[in-house]
C-alpha cells in the first residue's frame, strides 16, 4: 500500500477514536507504562513509508478488521470476563455465579450436565451416573428459575454452552425472563446451538441434520423478528481443536460451519444484515503463542471478506467476526497441576493479543474434575492480572505489523482458504443441498456424511502424538522435567445425593404440574414440527406448562427419528 494510502487511513481512524472519545466511550483510564511513559492507542508505519502489507493489516475498526474491530481497541471496553460454571443442581451453580459476579465477572457461560446436553431427563435410565457431574442439571424452566434467582436476567448477558437441545433450553431461559418480570426483546446474550460441529467433533447431537437445520433457522427468524440484541448461534472451533485438529483446521472449519449458518438464513429469506450480527463464534487459545494470535487476526480477515464478496453483507456489523476465547483444555495436564496456571495465563494472554471480545480462562484442576471455588477464582484473578496489571489493553493490536505475526496471519489464512475449497468440491456432489442451502452447506453435509472431518481431525491428532511420544513436542511435567515436590489436589466431587435430589425434585414437579395442559402443549408441538411454521412459539408454550427437556425432545424424536453416526473405521 502507498504512504499517501496508508495516510488516510490513519487520519479515518483519527476520526473515529475522536468521536468515540466525544461520545464518552473510551475507558476513563491510566494508558501509560509501568515507569509513566506514554502509549499510542495504536502504531502503524512511519508517515511517508510505503507498506505492501498494510491493505491485509488495516486499521482498527476498518475493513478487514484485521487489527480488531473497534477503531478504540480495548481502551473502548476491555473484553468480557465470562467464567464457564456449572456444576451439581441449580441451586448450586447459582451459588458459584453470584461468586464469579461479586468478584468481578462481566458475565455468565452456563455448563450444562451430559443428560441435558442430550436432552435426556435427570431420571432417564441413560442418566444413570451423570447428573451434575459435567455441568448443571436442567430438566425443566423451574431449574431455569433457580440458576437465576437473584441474578436479573435482563441485567446480565449469559452464554449457554449447548447445541443439541439448544432451542428447548433457550425457551427455557425465556420463560425465566418472563417470570423475572422482564421483556424477553431485551435479552441479551448467545446460545451455542452449533450442529455442525456436534457432527465434526463433539458428538452431541439429537436428530439429523436437516431437522436440526430446521430449528436452527426458526431460532435465527425468531431472535431476528423479536429480541434483535440475542445472538442465537455460537460458531464453535474449540471442540473442533480439543478433538485435535491443527490451528488452520480449527479456523477453517469452523468459518465454514459459519457460512453455512449464513447460507441457511439466506434460505429463510432473511436480510443478511439483519442476521449476521446475530452471529458470534467460540474459540480455542491454545499454547502455541503466536499461532494462535495470528489464527484470530486471520479469522477476522477472511469473515469480513467471505461476509461482503461473497454474501453480500453491506454493513460493519454484519461483517464483524466476534468470538469469545477459552483457553485450551486439552493443555492441561494432571501431572503437575499448579503448571496449568501457567499455560492458562500464557493462551488468555494470546486471546487478548488476538482481540478476543470475551474470554474464559480455565482452572488448574479441571484436567481433573470440576473447578473448586479456589481454582475458579485464581482463574479468574489471571484475566484481571492482565487486564489491570499488565498494560495489554492499552494498545489496540500491539503485534501488528510484527514481520513474524503477519506472516503467520497470512499463511494460517492460506491454509483456511485452501481446505474452504475442500469443502464445496466434495458438495458439487449434491445438487439438492446446493439449491437449498448454498455451497458450503452442501460440502459441510457430505463431509459429515463421508466421515471426512473425522478423519482430518484423527490425522492431526495422530501426528502430534507421534511427536509427542517421540519427544519432538515437549509438554513439561509429561515428557520433561518429571520431578516434582508438589502433592495430589483437593478436587471437587458431586456427590450421589444431588443426582437423588434432583430427580425427586422432578417426580414432584410432574406430580404438582398441570397434565392434561402438558400433553396439550406437547401434542401442538408434535403438530407443528410436521410442517413448515416456525416452531419456537409451540415450544415456548411447552416451557411455559412445564414440560420437561426430556418430553420436548422425544415429542421431537417422535416425529424426526434419531440419528446414529455410520460406523467407520
Amino acid at each position: 500500500m502507498q504512504a499517501n494510502e496508508i495516510e488516510a487511513g490513519r487520519q479515518r481512524w483519527r476520526q473515529r477514536m475522536q468521536t468515540a472519545i466525544d461520545a464518552g466511550q473510551v475507558r476513563d483510564a491510566d494508558f501509560t507504562t509501568l515507569s509513566g511513559l506514554e502509549v499510542d492507542p495504536v502504531y502503524g508505519p512511519e508517515p511517508g513509508v510505503d507498506d505492501p502489507r498494510f491493505e491485509r493489516i488495516g486499521w482498527p475498526g476498518e475493513f478487514p478488521f484485521t487489527r480488531g474491530l473497534y477503531s478504540t481497541g480495548y481502551r473502548g471496553r476491555a473484553w468480557t470476563i465470562r467464567q464457564f460454571a456449572g456444576f451439581g443442581n441449580a441451586q448450586q451453580t447459582n451459588e458459584r455465579y453470584k461468586m464469579i459476579l461479586r468478584s468481578g465477572g462481566g458475565g455468565l457461560s452456563v455448563a450444562f450436565d451430559m443428560p441435558t446436553l442430550m436432552g435426556r431427563d435427570s431420571d432417564d435410565p441413560q442418566s444413570i451416573g451423570e447428573v451434575g457431574h459435567c455441568g448443571v442439571a436442567i430438566d425443566s424452566a423451574a431449574d431455569m428459575d433457580m440458576l437465576f434467582d437473584g441474578i436479573p436476567i435482563g441485567d446480565v448477558t449469559t452464554s449457554m454452552t449447548i447445541s443439541g437441545p439448544a432451542v428447548p433450553i433457550f425457551c427455557m431461559y425465556v420463560v425465566a425472563a418472563e417470570r423475572q418480570g422482564v421483556d424477553p426483546s431485551v435479552l441479551n446474550g448467545t446460545l451455542q446451538t452449533d450442529i455442525f460441529k456436534e457432527y465434526i467433533a463433539q458428538k452431541e447431537w439429537l436428530f439429523g441434520p436437516e431437522p436440526h437445520l430446521r430449528l436452527i433457522g426458526d431460532l435465527m427468524q425468531y431472535c431476528v423478528e423479536t429480541i434483535p440484541a440475542y445472538k442465537p448461534l455460537s460458531v464453535s472451533g474449540y471442540h473442533i481443536r480439543e478433538a485435535g485438529s491443527t490451528a488452520a483446521q480449527e479456523l477453517a472449519f469452523t468459518l465454514a460451519d459459519g457460512f453455512g449458518y449464513v447460507e441457511l438464513g439466506r434460505s429463510r429469506g432473511l436480510d443478511v444484515d439483519l442476521f449476521a450480527p446475530g452471529l458470534s463464534f467460540f474459540f480455542d487459545a491454545h499454547i502455541d503463542f503466536f499461532e494462535e494470535i495470528a489464527k484470530f487476526r486471520a479469522a477476522r480477515r477472511i469473515w469480513a471478506r467471505w461476509m461482503r464478496d461473497v454474501y453480500g453483507a453491506k454493513t460493519q456489523k454484519a461483517q464483524w467476526l466476534r468470538f469469545h476465547t477459552q483457553t485450551a483444555g486439552v493443555s492441561l495436564t494432571g501431572q503437575q497441576p499448579y503448571n496449568n496456571v501457567v499455560r492458562t495465563a500464557v493462551e488468555a494472554l494470546a486471546a487478548v493479543l488476538g482481540g478476543t471480545n470475551s474470554l474464559h480462562t480455565n482452572a488448574l484442576d479441571e484436567v481433573l474434575a470440576l473447578p473448586t471455588e479456589h481454582a475458579a477464582e485464581i482463574a479468574l484473578r489471571t484475566q484481571q492480572v492482565l487486564n489491570e496489571e499488565t498494560g495489554v489493553a492499552n494498545v489496540a493490536d500491539p503485534l501488528g505489523g510484527s514481520w513474524y505475526v503477519e506472516a503467520l496471519t497470512d499463511r494460517i489464512e492460506a491454509e483456511a482458504e485452501s481446505i474452504f475449497a475442500q469443502i464445496q468440491t466434495m458438495g458439487e456432489r449434491d445438487t439438492r443441498w446446493q439449491r437449498e442451502y448454498g455451497p458450503m452447506t452442501a460440502g459441510i453435509l457430505r463431509g459429515i456424511e463421508d466421515g471426512w472431518f473425522m478423519s482430518e481431525i484423527a490425522d492431526s491428532a495422530f501426528e502430534y502424538q507421534k511427536k509427542l511420544e517421540k519427544g519432538e513436542k515437549r509438554v513439561v511435567g509429561v515428557n520433561v522435567h518429571h520431578d516434582t515436590v508438589s502433592g495430589d489436589l483437593d478436587i471437587l466431587r458431586v456427590s450421589h445425593e444431588v443426582e437423588q435430589e434432583q430427580r425427586r425434585v422432578l417426580t414432584q414437579r410432574r406430580t404438582d404440574r398441570d397434565d392434561t395442559a402438558v400433553r396439550a402443549a406437547l401434542a401442538h408441538l408434535a403438530e407443528v414440527a410436521k410442517t413448515t411454521d416456525n416452531i419456537i412459539p409451540s415450544m415456548l408454550d411447552a416451557a411455559r406448562a412445564e414440560a420437561t427437556l426430556g418430553e420436548i425432545c422425544q415429542a421431537l424424536r417422535d416425529e424426526w427419528g434419531s440419528y446414529t453416526e455410520p460406523a467407520r473405521f
